[in-house]
């Protein structure tokens, strides 16, 4: 899917994302293109802004500062819309990828995509549906944190924990990575089911990455990772009524899937 060719403008609420995960959201929008343009709106006078200092140069992101003139009111919102008009009309750039949880953005995604740009989201689970269905493709926040990163930031936490006994360190990582798979929603097969209905050839067989595209135009946030599994094809090897067909072609696997 990703297209070294296709630019993608990376536009960050600052008072509306998390710093942490700053790597691993570069990392998402790579899948679909390259982020040419980067871009953080905030009160850089403020301590909330504090904890994105020190990753900007590193991840070459640039800082656009705005005051907040208004107590309980920022500017944050008005001025990235603004700089999007910008860079939508300039026409320099592919597709957009909006990072926020705010429902004010909804109008934006729907402006940009109906200039035919591709439009991405990636915010909490908490963002309307509004904004969310405006996007082609919305990732929550939540997914980009791998089990295998939980487990690390445990580590560190238990390393940190003074007078704590090996025994006890076992037991609270097994506690917090149970808990953490505990959370995972229910499966609704239906949208599988539509999703693989039209996506199928003439030998009622569909590729997996084809499926991948058509239930992320039934439903923009659809991420196997909110189901638990890494990737689509291991959601499908879950669910009984399906099967993986290994197909290569050119020494590449691209996977079909079927019903039994």
């Amino acid at each position: 899917m990703k297209d070294s060719k296709f630019n993608i403008a990376v536009l960050i609420d600052g008072d509306n994302a998390q710093s942490k995960l700053i790597k691993v959201l570069i990392e998402e929008v790579s899948k679909y293109g390259k982020a040419t343009i980067r871009r953080i709106y905030g009160d850089w006078t403020t301590p909330q802004m504090n904890s994105w200092k020190e990753i900007i140069n590193k991840y070459s992101i640039n800082p656009i500062q705005k005051f907040s003139y208004t107590t309980g009111k920022n500017s944050t919102d008005s001025s990235l819309i603004i700089d999007a008009m910008d860079i939508l009309h300039s026409h320099s750039v592919d597709g957009f990828c909006i990072v926020s949880s705010d429902s004010d953005y909804t109008g934006l995604a729907k402006r940009i995509r109906e200039e035919g740009l591709f439009v991405m989201g990636i915010g909490r689970k908490i963002t309307p549906i509004a904004f969310v269905n405006s996007c082609e493709v919305f990732t929550f926040t939540e997914n980009l944190i791998s089990e295998l990163e939980l487990v690390g930031e445990i580590n560190t936490e238990e390393a940190e924990t003074k007078k704590d006994s090996q025994p006890k360190k076992v037991n609270q990582k097994v506690t917090k990575k149970t808990k953490t798979k505990s959370k995972f929603p229910k499966l609704d097969i239906s949208i599988i089911d539509k999703a693989f209905e039209i996506s199928t050839n003439e030998e009622d067989e569909a590729f997996i990455a084809k499926v991948g595209l058509s239930l992320r135009k039934i439903d923009p946030s659809f991420d196997p990772r909110t189901y638990g599994f890494k990737t689509l094809t291991q959601l499908f090897t879950s669910i009984k009524k399906y099967a993986i067909v290994k197909n290569e072609v050119n020494g590449l696997n691209h996977p079909l899937v079927k019903l039994k």
